[in-house]
């Protein structure tokens, strides 16, 4: 049996190494191709201790943590974000990031994709975020280690409402699994009015 659990403020202190973990093996696996590390991890996940933030957690029934699913205030992130949204008409107090989602491959396709969003889009709407928002890696698709059976969410995110956004992309730097560097990857925007 899975569970999810709604954590905020300090309560998701006492989970940033469960997040840390779920976070270096599933982005390990296209499109991330993360080489991840735990001091990294542990630094940045703080930003979800903050007021507004959420972490849905899921768990299998001998308690794990197999999955979660992080969000904030977009001004939390404005230092990553304020350029890719420097010419929209919405402000970023007005919108709810929607960051990261992991889930370990066993627990896919049992609708916790439904439940990770319902879970941080109730947060947005109970902080007053007329906005969801959230960004998406963009790989090319001639990529040697894009694996044949590759489905790419937007008919998910679509059905959810979302929609890309035409020229809002951030870049992030990470490096890779068979990379001997860290480097740029674009990360489209999507959006959707709650």
């Amino acid at each position: 049996m899975i569970t999810t659990r709604i954590l905020t403020g300090e309560s998701v202190g006492a989970v940033l190494d469960d997040l840390a973990r779920l976070r270096i093996a599933v982005f390990r696996d296209w499109p991330y191709l993360y080489e991840g590390d735990h001091a990294y991890e542990r630094e940045y996940l703080k930003v979800y201790q903050s007021p507004g933030s959420v972490v849905v957690a899921a768990y299998d029934d001998d308690d794990r943590m197999v999955g979660a699913s992080t969000g904030a205030p977009m001004e939390d992130h404005a230092g990553d974000f304020a350029t890719a949204f420097a010419n929209r008409p919405e402000r970023l107090e007005e919108i709810f990031y929607c960051a990261e989602s992991v889930l370990l491959p066993a627990y896919r396709g049992h609708g916790l994709g439904h439940a990770f969003f319902d879970g941080r889009e109730a947060q947005a709407r109970a902080l007053g975020r007329r906005y969801s928002a959230f960004c998406s890696v963009q790989r090319p698709a001639n990529h040697p280690l894009r694996p044949a059976d590759y489905r790419p969410l937007d008919d998910f995110w679509r059905k959810r409402g979302y929609e890309p956004l035409s020229g809002v992309v951030a870049e992030f730097d990470w490096k890779d699994v068979d990379a001997p560097v860290s480097t740029k990857k674009p990360l489209q925007f999507w959006m959707k009015t709650l």
